[in-house]
């Protein structure tokens, strides 16, 4: 008996420290994106072109406000150029920020709300582990609507989105 009870008192201990260890993996990789999501705003606010597209995997897509922006990563560096160039990008901060893994650790995906200057947007993403480093496979942009207004947005961007809609439902 006494032999049983202390192989299911090691037994409880290695579960235990086994889940605490994949945990840990989690959250060292959980800050390794946070610091790479900081990174990749900062870039932006910063005009540094190469430093922000370099957090982009190589097959990725940026996905912005406007219903017509889905571009892959070669066609939004043509797209944000100029203004990169101009030095006229985008300032955002993280507000708040969740992040999930999938169960093998390879991928995850983030929301977080962001300070901006169309005030509160939301970046959503998938990010991949690509050779040690954290990349963008995924970015959506978005901005928030409270409900309290949503029917006045609604009905000021009808007469714009009325003819996209028309337009895509051709399709």
């Amino acid at each position: 008996m006494k032999r049983i009870s202390i192989i299911f008192t090691l037994t409880l201990l290695l579960i235990g420290f086994t889940g605490v260890s994949a945990q840990s993996k989690f959250e060292k990789d959980k800050a390794a994106i946070a610091t790479m999501l900081d990174g990749f705003n900062t870039a932006a606010a910063n005009a540094d072109f190469t430093a922000y597209f370099n957090y982009f995997a190589d097959e990725s897509t940026f996905i912005g406000t406007d219903a017509t922006e889905v571009w892959d990563k070669k066609a939004f560096m043509v797209w944000a150029k100029p203004y990169f160039d101009k030095k006229k990008t985008w300032n955002f901060t993280s507000l708040k920020r969740n992040i999930y893994f999938s169960k093998d650790g390879k991928l995850a995906w983030f929301d977080e709300l962001l300070d901006t200057q169309m005030k509160i947007c939301r970046g959503s993403g998938v990010v991949e582990k690509i050779n040690g480093s954290w990349k963008v496979k995924q970015y959506v942009l978005s901005v928030t609507v409270p409900n309290d207004v949503v029917d006045k947005v609604v009905s000021e961007k009808a007469a714009l989105e009325d003819a996209l809609i028309k337009e895509l439902k051709k399709h």
